[in-house]
């Protein structure tokens, strides 16, 4: 028997198609054909295994300990997904009857992984090919199917994509824990989530918050001149030109070039108000825009974000449903913005259902020119996946909710796009000199509109009156300065994260990095994350009290800047990423050892975990603050109708108090806390009739205790239950 194996269901179904007829289906598998030609096709549905969790490899690994770390296993193993648990039993049992393998995983690295894993799992021998699909087209599929090769030509790509993986278990596990157990040492509760994606785009959300929190607004002045030109052939039209600023004035402007002195700008006026100039330099032309490609996932999360204010976890889950439920759009969990050649044919059926399912652009539908073929037609550009555009299905199944049918129609002003003009600009320059000033104008205006007449216009009733075109002159024309106006103005902090702008700060994460080699490295990557884990990953740092939403803006919580400040940069920064991408793509490409990456990385962990303590970034709390005595949290100071006191931070959950004193107090609380060595939650030095001694701050739920050594905890256990 001939196996097919693929990634999913809905390539298995294409895949199914392709083959001869009669199909007999079954619970996760379709045959195709009759005798000993007979095929089976099954599928995955996405990883079938993940890594063992750290008690499988030792069952000590279960309790998060300190003395335990880092956790190293000797050798990896993986588990079944108790959520697609079936399907894997399915293709163990087809598997063992099989006698060739045909591996029809995505031509990416993950795709490669997730089957090549279930192959290895279940211990196959027999012969395994493999074919590449990045179109479901019939006769796409049918073409791959009959041009396979040896899936050990795919080797490396595997074992790249099997490093990352144990890469982010050793990376994510061994930080989680060590973080969360220096927090808990500390009196703070919960865990603290470390991640090679999750953290460094923690880590630009707090940075940003942190730029906007210790902003300084500072005046800048903008000197403006009106002039007009001269000569009696010239058209007289006065237009107002730009100061622009030179070396010789470096030391009055900001690293924007903004001039921030007023006399400086003073003196700039009267040095040009009312003197004659000249134009140095003329530039007037139409410039065609081509039409935006069509959407990847990312792009359309940046996009409806944008435009409906949509969570991109929303945007998601929306266009998963349009997918799967309603058969209205392609796969949605694409990274690509082209499309395969062969789809070029479908563009009237698929023209006509979206006339049909979106109403409102039936107009723009019977205005397309459909002998029109934009660059978004190229089979070179496609990759696993191709753009997300509309089906050819004519009729969802049930009614559209309301973001439903804003997807839908946003993806379907897209692909009509293509089939539109290209929009046309109209622009000018003119640059003028004024004795030792230089002065610039410039004119834009949409000449055609083209394809842009499909965009979503947001607050058309606020945008500004068009400004008067330039008039056309000459270089070396001579010009006068009629006037001059200086606008003070402030400086503006940048603005807060929201979905969209974080999304494109993910996808576009290279500007974020200093290194050039390594700002290279990510703008050739698919930046942090991948377009069906970036709002998975958002999500979680909400849900581990990281981020938190201001109405439309995200932004981190205490408990998200304490964890970024007391990282490593190494850790909260993305230039890892850019580390680890070229590395795994020096892998795929026969030249890196995955090895090697594995035990480099453990070596930078141990660094990490084995750090001396004073060479570590201050923890958030610092010694010398007095701590909670209930729950040890850190304190802060408040005002009552009886004057001053401290409160726990943790208030209302933990109303914990204490008097504001002189000296440190005598219970140990101003000091750094210190962690039952049964539970890990923090020591309180207490008294008795004996004398001082220390106690759990868990009782009576644990009941630790130690005796006290000159206001320590000593070492040698005190009493054990």
């Amino acid at each position: 028997m001939r196996l097919y194996i693929a990634e999913k269901p809905s390539l298995g179904r294409a895949i199914a198609a392709a083959l001869p007829s009669p199909h007999q289906k079954g619970n996760g598998w379709i045959r195709c054909g009759d005798g000993s030609n007979a095929s089976t096709v099954s599928w995955c549905i996405g990883h079938l295994l993940e890594p063992a969790e750290p008690g499988q490899y030792d069952p000590r690994w279960k309790k998060w300990r300190p003395e335990d770390l880092p956790l190293f296993p000797e050798r990896w193993e993986v588990m079944p997904k108790d959520s697609v648990r079936q399907q894997l039993k399915v293709l163990e049992s087809l598997i063992r009857k099989a006698e060739t393998i045909v591996h029809a995983g995505d031509p990416d690295r993950e795709g490669q992984l997730l089957v090549d894993e279930v192959i290895r799992y279940t211990g196959a021998t027999c012969p395994v090919q493999r074919i590449l699909i990045n179109d479901l087209t019939p006769a796409a599929v049918a073409k791959a199917i009959q041009a396979p090769k040896d899936n050990r030509e795919f080797r490396r790509l595997s074992h790249s994509a099997l490093a990352r993986q144990r890469a982010d278990w050793l990376y994510g596990i061994n930080l989680t824990r060590f973080y969360t157990l220096s927090y808990q040492q500390q009196g703070q509760q919960g865990v603290y989530s470390v991640g090679r994606v999750q953290t460094p785009v923690l880590g630009l959300v707090v940075a940003r918050d942190i730029t906007i929190e210790n902003f300084q607004p500072k005046p800048f002045f903008r000197v403006q001149a009106t002039c007009h030109a001269v000569d009696e052939e010239s058209d007289p039209q006065a237009f107002t030109a730009r100061w622009q600023p030179s070396e010789a004035y470096r030391e009055y402007l900001d690293e924007e070039d903004r001039l921030l002195d007023s006399d400086v700008a003073r003196q700039i006026a009267e040095a040009v108000e009312g003197r004659p100039g000249k134009v140095t330099e003329s530039r007037f032309r139409d410039r065609n825009e081509a039409p935006p490609l069509p959407f990847s996932l990312s792009a359309l999360q940046i996009e409806a974000g944008r435009l409906f204010r949509m969570g991109a976890k929303d945007v998601l889950d929306t266009a998963q449903n349009l997918y799967e439920r309603h058969q209205l759009i392609t796969y949605p969990r694409s990274d690509c913005r082209y499309l395969p050649e062969g789809h070029f044919d479908q563009r009237q059926s698929v023209v006509q259902a979206i006339g049909n399912v979106a109403g409102e652009l039936a107009t723009a539908c019977e205005a397309t020119d459909l002998n029109r073929r934009t660059e978004a037609w190229n089979d070179k550009k496609v990759d696993a996946h191709h753009a997300i555009i509309p089906t050819a299905r004519k009729a969802p199944n049930g009614r559209l909710s309301e973001a439903e049918k804003n997807i839908y129609e946003l993806i379907s002003r897209y692909y009509l796009m293509q089939f539109s003009a290209d929009a046309i600009h109209r622009e000018g320059k003119l640059a003028i000199g004024i004795g030792e000033h230089a002065f610039r104008a410039t004119e834009t205006a949409v000449l055609q509109p083209g394809w842009k007449t499909l965009e979503i216009r947001q607050r058309e009733s606020r945008q500004e009156a068009a400004k008067a075109p330039l008039p056309r002159l000459e270089k070396g024309d001579p010009i006068l300065c009629d006037s001059v106006d200086i606008a003070e103005r402030k400086t503006q902090p940048p603005q807060y994260f929201t979905d969209a702008t974080l999304l494109s700060a993910m996808t576009n994460i290279a500007r974020f990095v200093s290194d050039p080699e390594l700002r290279k490295t990510l703008r050739e990557t698919d930046g942090l994350g991948t377009e069906a884990t970036r709002a998975a990953i958002i999500d979680t740092l909400f849900r581990r009290d990281y981020l938190y939403r201001d109405k439309r803006h995200i932004r981190s919580t205490p408990k998200g800047k304490a964890l970024i400040d007391s990282l490593p940069e190494s850790v909260s920064k993305p230039d890892m990423t850019a580390i680890w991408e070229a590395t795994l793509e020096s892998i795929r490409r026969g030249e890196g050892n995955p090895k090697q990456f594995i035990a480099d990385l453990k070596d930078q962990i141990r660094g990490f975990i084995n750090a001396p303590e004073q060479d570590a970034k201050a923890a958030p709390s610092g010694g010398g603050q007095p701590h909670c005595p209930k729950c040890r949290a850190p304190m802060r100071q408040r005002e009552g109708k009886f004057g001053s006191f401290h409160a726990c931070t943790r208030f209302p959950d933990c109303k914990g108090t204490r008097p504001i004193e002189d000296q440190s107090p005598e219970d140990g609380t101003g000091e750094k806390p210190i962690p039952c060595p049964h539970c890990f939650s923090p020591l309180v030095r207490r008294k008795s009739k004996k004398g001082w001694f220390w106690g759990c701050s868990n009782f009576p739920g644990c009941r630790q205790t130690l005796d006290d050594d000159n206001g320590k905890p000593a070492i040698r256990l005190r009493n054990t239950t």
